[in-house]
């Protein structure tokens, strides 16, 4: 089985306190006495024993690593293991002997974009939820910006541009400047407004594909360094949680993707971003094409950036 997370990280997960109340919140609203629970992803158990605790009759706890066998335990440990059914493999690839009330998961990486998330998601709703039941998350919504963040760019681009020892080692800044990464950004980053890019309905949602075009009109100027994503979280109605820049801190971050070079903008430029996020197997290709437009000048390219993570993996030499 996959090694997955460390007992560790669920740790973190569960002292994530915003993520944690926000869950509970959820379930408490959504379990009658005797309800049927599907968790996926269980993890360490915590919503499975949440659901337990709050009433539930029968939970299936859905782990494809070895954290299940600690989660047994902890169950044990609490009175519970009667009440929980745990299953070690893929929500995709079970059989539950009838469909349940609640469908509750947290499959997310930084992003909810992560491994086969969104597939296993429409798969649950359609095979093992029923026809009145609730899903927990109900949607997360997508959001974007160009962020004027130097420090973060130097942490990205420095030891490459940066000839340390008087060497040259460009030939890897291709690959970064097509890669990106996990952040923390401010508020006062942010150079434009938030965009929405997407939003993820779970109750409908049936491909792991996401694509937008967004524009943005400067109205201060600054240097982009390029953009960050996130998302709010809507768990259940009036149950959200969001890690933008300037909320509580989250376990999961932000994404940067960078720009291939910093780039002066002026209050009135047009900045016109096609981003799309296409799944490949357990992984996704991200493209960001960036075209930059003098708001002086109307019409005059300043800028035009062209990347992609199909470009930030070594290839062999000549290839």
């Amino acid at each position: 089985m996959p090694t997955g997370y460390r007992i560790s990280d669920y740790g973190r997960m569960i002292a994530d306190t915003v993520r944690m109340q926000a869950y509970a919140q959820a379930l408490r609203q959504a379990i009658a006495p005797g309800s049927s629970v599907l968790d996926i992803g269980a993890g360490t158990g915590i919503l499975a024993l949440l659901a337990c605790q709050l009433g539930a009759g029968q939970v299936h706890a859905v782990e494809v690593t070895d954290a299940i066998l600690t989660a047994r335990q902890i169950a044990l440990a609490n009175g519970y293991a009667d009440r929980i059914n745990f299953i070690q493999g893929l929500s995709t690839e079970i059989t539950l002997p009838e469909r349940v009330d609640v469908i509750v998961s947290d499959l997310r990486g930084a992003l909810p974009l992560y491994q086969r998330h969104l597939s296993a998601i429409a798969d649950a709703r359609r095979r093992h939820l029923a026809p009145a039941g609730v899903l927990i998350p109900q949607a997360d919504t997508l959001w974007a910006a160009i962020i004027d963040a130097p420090a973060l760019y130097a942490q990205h681009f420095r030891p490459w541009d940066d000839r340390p020892f008087g060497l040259d080692m460009r030939p890897a800044r291709e690959i970064v400047a097509n890669t990106w990464s996990k952040c923390r950004i401010g508020a006062d980053q942010l150079l434009t407004k938030p965009h929405c890019w997407a939003t993820l309905d779970y109750r409908a949602v049936e491909s792991p594909n996401v694509f937008a075009d967004m524009q943005w009109v400067l109205d201060r100027p600054g240097v982009g360094h390029g953009l960050v994503v996130w998302f709010d979280a809507t768990l259940a109605d009036g149950v959200s949680f969001s890690n933008a820049p300037g909320q509580p801190e989250l376990i999961y971050g932000q994404i940067f993707l960078p720009w291939l070079e910093a780039l002066a903008l002026a209050a009135g430029d047009r900045v016109q971003v096609i981003l799309s996020v296409t799944a490949l197997g357990d992984d996704y290709l991200w493209t960001w094409r960036t075209r930059v437009l003098d708001g002086a000048v109307g019409s005059r390219t300043k800028a035009t950036f062209e990347q992609s993570s199909y470009f930030g993996r070594p290839l062999a030499f000549g290839a």
